[in-house]
């Protein structure tokens, strides 16, 4: 049968899903919360971080785990196997349920929902969870077999990126090669990080992360009855510009990128619902998502570009991705309604954001990285969950939403939403 004759008998025959109805959405999200380096959750491994909200976003929705066509989660600094898997049946889903792990370092947890929306757009699939992991408190460690000493470890703190006749220099060097190229000066970074804290605590105070957090139990918890960790631990309600003065440079010596206007390294797992808009138009009819979510709008997936860049300047990654993107799909980025970047350094944020003619203050309107931290594999699905929550509250039916991320090695990854009050 020609292809014509397939897409004819596709719209006349109510069995045949057509493309608009394998369109890709995101229809929920759960996380964690966010837990310092070292800090509340710094005993719980990756898989035990990632199996409760697995639990949770499928209990929300009422969904049935034997429908779940694959498990697609992020993840940066594990320890290999395939953590995807590993978490699903921890959380108790059948056999049957597959799981995918993937690696684009801090991009992993938007590379694994744009993934599931490509898989869902193709016909693979109507359902998928999606998001990322990350664990830097239990991460293990690394190391090298040394030739000389046959069976002697060589640890290291990073892996390579990029050859060193491209360069490949340290992130917080790198924030500060894009600081200086891009003319981000010391007193926007801080003035950014300041912003991020003085955000997240509001949302914080004003209720907007408590419907989307899973508690886990954490190390001062026990089966006596200790209390499951609800609460991000980064967000300062005191860190003002004043005081973020006083940090000297970090990684350069007259520098301008400080302790405080970069991420902390952050525990925490994020996973979000995609599936079709069948899928979804049903959902809705039974009522699932109304009850588990408190509404029925969806972020329908528009199209995601990822892009290569100079390692040294990793940080406006993002941005290049974002402009390619808004650029092949005519959306102006003054008509975007809401926009996340995962902030990684002040510096590079704010260097995507000029990149692309997007004014800061247009952009992660709850805070990000800089206040919550950065589990690496999960912030880019974090960012996905932010427009998701955002987009109930404020965003009018048509209105568009930009994802985007920097990424170790020279890369950029950006995604763009649609988001639709009611799938019909």
């Amino acid at each position: 049968m020609s292809t014509a004759s397939t897409e004819r008998s596709a719209s006349t025959d109510p069995t045949i899903p057509t493309a608009a109805d394998r369109e890709p959405v995101v229809l929920w999200g759960r996380r964690t919360a966010f837990g310092r380096r070292g800090g509340a959750l710094s005993r719980v491994t990756a898989d035990w971080l990632l199996a409760p909200v697995l639990s949770a976003v499928v209990a929300d929705l009422g969904l049935d785990p034997v429908g779940i066509d694959d498990v697609i989660i992020g993840n940066a600094t594990g320890g290999g196997g395939n953590l995807a898997r590993l978490a699903l049946l921890e959380a108790g889903f059948p056999v049957s349920v597959p799981g995918l792990t993937v690696d684009r370092q801090c991009g992993s947890g938007l590379e694994a929902i744009v993934l599931a929306c490509r898989l869902v757009a193709a016909g693979a699939g109507s359902l998928y969870l999606a998001g990322g992991v990350e664990s830097c408190s239990t991460a293990p460690l690394r190391a090298h077999r040394l030739s000389s000493a046959p069976g002697a470890p060589d640890f290291f703190d990073r892996v390579r990126f990029a050859p060193d006749s491209v360069g490949d220099p340290d992130m917080g060097v790198a924030a500060e090669n894009v600081a200086a190229h891009f003319g981000i000066g010391r007193e926007r970074q801080d003035a950014f990080a300041a912003r991020s804290h003085r955000l997240a605590v509001a949302a914080a105070e004003a209720g907007a992360f408590e419907p989307e957090i899973v508690g886990i139990v954490g190390n001062e918890a026990s089966s006596a009855g200790g209390a499951p960790v609800t609460i991000d631990q980064g967000p300062r309600p005191t860190l003002d510009a004043a005081l973020l003065r006083r940090f000297p440079p970090a990684f350069r010596p007259g520098g301008t990128v400080t302790a405080g206007n970069s991420c902390a390294d952050a525990d925490g797992a994020v996973v979000v619902v995609v599936t079709s808009r069948a899928r979804a138009r049903e959902l809705v009819a039974s009522g699932a998502l109304q009850t588990g979510t408190g509404g029925t709008g969806i972020l329908a997936f528009v199209d995601a570009v990822s892009a290569g860049f100079d390692p040294n300047l990793l940080g406006a990654g993002g941005g290049q991705a974002a402009g390619s993107l808004l650029a092949r799909t005519g959306i102006p980025a003054a008509d975007l309604a809401l926009v996340e970047v995962v902030e990684a350094f002040a510096a590079q944020v704010l260097a995507s954001l000029d990149v692309i003619d997007v004014a800061e203050d247009r952009a992660n309107r709850q805070g990000g990285a800089l206040a919550l931290g950065h589990p690496f594999g999960a912030s880019g699905a974090l960012v996905v969950l932010r427009l998701l929550a955002q987009a109930r509250t404020e965003a009018v039916d048509g209105a568009h939403a930009l994802a985007m991320v920097s990424i170790a090695g020279g890369l950029g990854l950006a995604a763009l939403f649609r988001w639709e009050g009611t799938p019909v």
